[in-house]
């Protein structure tokens, strides 16, 4: 997976001083590494009986419905309050300074079924925890959590103890 971060651009000082900032956009432009991105992630969930890809708004939109598509699963957006029309489940996780809101239709979840979440980055884990809450809640099995960037450094794997999680690039710094 090394070809794949030679296509991310590192962005120093982003969003402010003394951030490094790896930005997927590049990457995303290249269509050998968008492929490869798919590719990988399929390949370590082929075959486990995935239902349901569960993409979190709005990096998780890119790379979800693609994966579901290459795991012949159903694709199923994970959203901010207020932005899907029929009943909702929500679940409210704090943040750094303060809290936020995921929603995802009731009905969206069938209980039973297997549930691979996916994003773009894992960093300090919050935004997934809520998901698998979620998933749960409504009665689903977390069969994974994958992410194409996972910050180590920031320790997110360990909000997430217990799930099957993966993640193409990692990033110590």
């Amino acid at each position: 997976m090394h070809h794949l971060k030679q296509l991310i651009r590192e962005v120093p000082d982003f969003p402010k001083a003394g951030i490094l900032f790896y930005d997927i956009t590049t990457l995303l432009k290249d269509k050998d590494g968008l492929r490869g991105v798919i590719d990988g992630l399929k390949d370590r969930y082929a075959g486990m009986g995935v239902d349901l890809v569960l993409g979190i708004e709005a990096r998780g939109f890119i790379f979800a419905p693609a994966l579901a598509y290459a795991l012949g699963a159903g694709f199923v957006p994970v959203r901010k309050p207020k932005k899907l029309p029929a009943e909702r489940a929500s679940v409210t996780y704090d943040l750094e300074y303060g809290t936020d809101t995921l929603e995802v239709h009731r009905d969206a979840i069938p209980a039973g079924s297997r549930v691979l979440i996916v994003d773009d980055l894992l960093a300090t884990g919050g935004t997934a925890r809520a998901t698998t809450r979620l998933v749960e809640d409504l009665g689903g099995t977390v069969a994974g959590v994958a992410f194409v960037v996972e910050l180590t450094f920031l320790g997110g794997r360990e909000k997430l103890n217990g799930y099957n999680i993966f993640s193409l690039l990692q990033y110590d710094k």
